[in-house]
């Protein structure tokens, strides 16, 4: 299969996908054709590990995975698709746009792009599997073998959110055959609006955080900030309580906080400044077992408004394999069931965040730990992407 269609902007990782050993050994013995998954996401596969990177790389060897990202603006040239190859059996689309295309043009271009490439493939086991409901406007006439809406956040709610989202998400309602949630808190939102939704949250690679636990190097670029450390990964945006962290830093001097991810959607001069408050940037997901090795305490410092209310952070079972104790702002998917099973701190205050670090400090993790790893036991992304698989195998089977 050629990398990419013409014109085409090369780039030095284009390639051809090409099936891995162990991919080709687990798919003896299954039928000829494998389908193809054709995945549309709002966000970047080279951005944050998370649910769908684990999700789409265990899916691969089972189908073949395409995944769409939204597209760039370019200066020059014509419409093309980007392709590259970031893991093995993925490969990632990025539709290059003239920075001069109205919204519509945007969406037009888009349909032609897919089109032409599809007309080149077999399309008899497509899987639709969609993480934006935007897609739908450039996807709507496609026929697929089965469509999945794996709804991972209420994107509807997040700061610059497009207008017209709510009305796409009621299409795809209409147009998937299984639904299919990332917490609690969206399942209870969503199960009366489909009648096949399921709730699988987020889950945890166990073996990659919990090397934490062991004797790893600390970061160079963490090295010099004393401890205690209390530390938080994950994207810099309306969802940080920026006068929450401020007020807690300011709490005790010598505590300091590491805060590593990207920042997005708010001003780098808009987050809290001081002495023990430390921005790191963004690092790779092989690298943060490194950074959580060395931390005393792990936080979710989220603010309480819209964009937070049906959110399950996927750092939570994470910050627990690596055995570091976690305080969190009331999230209701961090209350249930973190929360009630003593597994997290829960701290709707300057004053109770405080106090819960200091508790964290002071606690003996023995027992702790064995109550986590007992929970730990019963999850894992192997498991979850497993029984989501078997859901899409199915319909598939009925639709057949």
């Amino acid at each position: 299969m050629a990398c990419c269609m013409k014109p085409c902007i090369q780039h030095p990782r284009l390639c051809t996908v090409k099936k891995p050993e162990r991919l080709r050994k687990s798919m003896e013995g299954r039928t000829k054709i494998r389908p193809t998954i054709l995945c549309f996401s709002h966000l970047r596969w080279n951005f944050v590990y998370q649910r769908p990177q684990h999700l789409l790389s265990r899916a691969a060897a089972h189908a073949d995975i395409f995944y769409v990202e939204e597209p760039i603006l370019v200066d020059e040239g014509e419409a093309s698709l980007r392709r590259e190859c970031p893991a093995d059996g993925v490969e990632v689309i990025t539709p290059l746009l003239p920075s001069s295309y109205s919204a519509a043009q945007q969406m037009d271009a888009q349909r032609a792009l897919l089109d032409a490439w599809l007309s080149s493939r077999s399309t008899e086991h497509l899987i639709l599997w969609y993480y934006t409901p935007m897609a739908l406007l450039f996807t709507d006439h496609l026929q697929a073998r089965v469509r999945v809406y794996d709804c991972m956040d209420q994107l509807a709610a997040f700061q610059g959110a497009p207008p017209q989202l709510l009305e796409q998400e009621e299409r795809l309602f209409k147009a998937a055959d299984v639904v299919f949630t990332g917490g609690r808190s969206l399942f209870d939102e969503k199960r009366n609006r489909h009648r096949n939704v399921h709730l699988f949250p987020s889950s945890v690679d166990v073996p990659h955080f919990a090397a934490a636990r062991s004797d790893l190097a600390d970061a160079v670029d963490q090295q010099e900030i004393p401890h205690p450390r209390i530390g938080f990964f994950g994207v810099l945006d309306e969802r940080l309580d920026c006068e929450l962290l401020q007020s807690i830093a300011a709490c005790n001097s010598a505590w300091h906080f590491v805060l590593i991810g990207p920042v997005v959607k708010i001003r780098h001069d808009s987050l809290p400044q001081a002495s023990n408050i430390h921005y790191l940037g963004q690092k790779s997901y092989k690298e943060l077992p490194t950074y959580l090795a060395h931390w005393d305490v792990a936080m979710l410092p989220f603010a309480q408004n819209a964009s937070t209310r049906f959110i399950s952070p996927t750092k939570t079972p994470e910050y627990l394999a690596a055995g570091k104790p976690v305080i969190s702002t009331p999230i209701r998917d961090v209350v249930e069931p973190y929360g009630r099973l003593g597994l997290s701190h829960i701290a709707g205050t300057a004053e109770e965040f405080c106090t819960a670090i200091q508790h964290a400090l002071d606690r003996p993790r023995e027992g702790w730990l064995s109550d986590v790893d007992d929970f730990l036991s019963h999850t894992s992304w192997d498991r979850t992407f497993a029984e989501m698989w078997n859901e899409v195998s199915n319909i598939a089977a009925k639709n057949n």
